[in-house]
Order: structure tokens, then sequence, then C-alpha cells
């Protein structure tokens, strides 16, 4: 029994999210299972580091499989993209000590999300950036996220359903940023709560737009009341770019930035 690791890019927008759900719906799991298993030429299941939600991107997500198949590195990478649809591709494969774990060995995810600051609305990338119309000061969400920075408690920022047993993460790099009309919030963690960047940008939007104050992020980080924060921002312009692993185990980390934003 070998086994194997995968970088793997997707657009989410028509996926119903990674994990494969009971209902049948299309999920990125379901298909990149069914892929690999033609060219393993048995079932196979997979672990990712990340379980991303409906309609969230990645271009750095890392997937492990276990396989009795005998196959070069390559022939993952291109007998699964024959099998899978245009949305979702595997880029990178390398065989891994049996100890690893896409999950549980990463040490650090990192995420993107993307604003198009404009009041015109795009034909070409509304279905992969978040779109707000309100003028937004990039410089005050910046000042206003440095105060996510450490080990916190972000019960204000993780959805009600979060199934994680404690609400605690350690933001380690957070960092807002603009050219022209494009807004770019980059978040690295040793992990996520659940919809916890989604809230965290609808919250810095709210900064920016001047609806709230900068230390309104202090504030409401304190409060640990999922209620007082803003709403949940799209999925729309979320990626999974990154994903930090000890360099022992030989996978790439990232991280792997959308083409717009290279």
């Amino acid at each position: 029994m070998a086994r194997v690791a995968l970088r793997v890019e997707y657009i989410g927008t028509q996926f119903h999210g990674w994990q494969a759900q009971s209902s049948g719906v299309d999920t990125i799991q379901d298909y990149l299972e069914k892929a690999l298993s033609q060219v393993a030429n048995h079932p196979v299941q997979v672990t990712c580091a990340g379980r991303t939600d409906s309609g969230v991107h990645a271009t750095h997500q890392i997937v492990h499989f276990d396989t009795v198949a005998k196959r070069p590195e390559k022939a993952w990478i291109f007998g699964s993209n024959a099998h899978l649809p245009d949305s979702i591709a595997v880029v990178w494969s390398g065989y891994v000590d049996a100890d690893f774990n896409a999950r549980f060995s990463a040490t650090a995810r990192r995420y993107c999300y993307y604003i198009r600051n404009s009041r015109i609305r795009s034909a070409v990338d509304d279905q992969t950036i978040t779109r707000d119309h309100r003028p937004l000061d990039a410089g005050a969400m910046h000042l206003a996220a440095q105060f996510l920075l450490g080990e916190n408690d972000f019960s204000s920022f993780r959805a009600s359903h979060c199934q994680s047993r404690t609400p605690m993460r350690n933001v380690t790099a957070i960092d807002v940023s603009r050219v022209e009309d494009l807004i770019k919030i980059d978040i690295t963690a040793n992990a996520f709560l659940h919809h916890m960047v989604r809230n965290i940008a609808g919250a810095l939007m709210d900064v920016g737009a001047g609806i709230k104050a900068p230390t309104w992020v202090a504030e409401l980080l304190e409060l640990r009341d999922r209620n007082q924060g803003s709403i949940t921002a799209s999925p729309n312009g979320l990626f999974l770019v990154g994903v930090t692993y000890p360099p022992a185990f030989g996978v790439p980390s990232g991280p792997a930035m959308p083409m717009f934003d290279r």
C-alpha cells in the first residue's frame, strides 16, 4: 500500500463544496475520487487539507490517498485530469511517507479573499471575485485586520453550525492591499473555523465602507458573539492558496496565487 499526495485546484462555483454528501449533489471530492478510482482501478478515498464551502475556490488544495496500484507520479496527474471536468485539475503528485496526512500534518493554511470594488458588474470575474459597490478604504481595512493577529477566541467569526471543538485559532499573518479596483485580504492561520474567513471579510468590508471604525473589529473579537458581527461575505472571491507542511514530507506549501494575482 502506497500513499500519494496531490495538489488540486478548482473553481468551486458549480459545486456544493468539497465534501461528499449523502444527498448526491455534485461535490469536488466526489469527482476527484471517481477520477482517481479510474486511474487506480480500485475505489479511492481522499483526505484533504481543508474542506472548502460551496462556491469557494482553491489553487493549492492538498489531498492524500492510499493505493495498491503502481503508477508513475505523472499518471495520477494526467490520468485523473482526463476524467475530471474543466473546473477541477490535479497539478502535482508525489509519493509520500505513510505518516503524512493532508489534514493533520498541515501546520498552516493560507486563504485570499478578492473583492472587486466597483459599481459596475463584470461579465468576466463575477463568478470568482466578490463585488462590493461601496467605496472601500483598504487602509482602514488593513488597520482593522491587525487586531485579529495572534491566538484568539474567534467565536464572533465562526458559523453557528461550526463543528470545531474549540473557537481558538492562531492568525499569524493578515494583510489587506489594493491594486486599482481589486482589494485582497490575505490571511494565514494554523487552521480556520467554518465561515471564519468569510465572516472576517464581511466585517472588514463594513470597516472599509465607513460603517464601522477599525477598532470595532477588536471589540467584536472580545464580544465572542457571532450575532454582533457583519453578514457572511459571499463565497465568490475566496481561494485556498497555500497549505504549509514540515519540509521533510516534500509536499509543496505554496502559495499558488490565481492567475489574475500573479
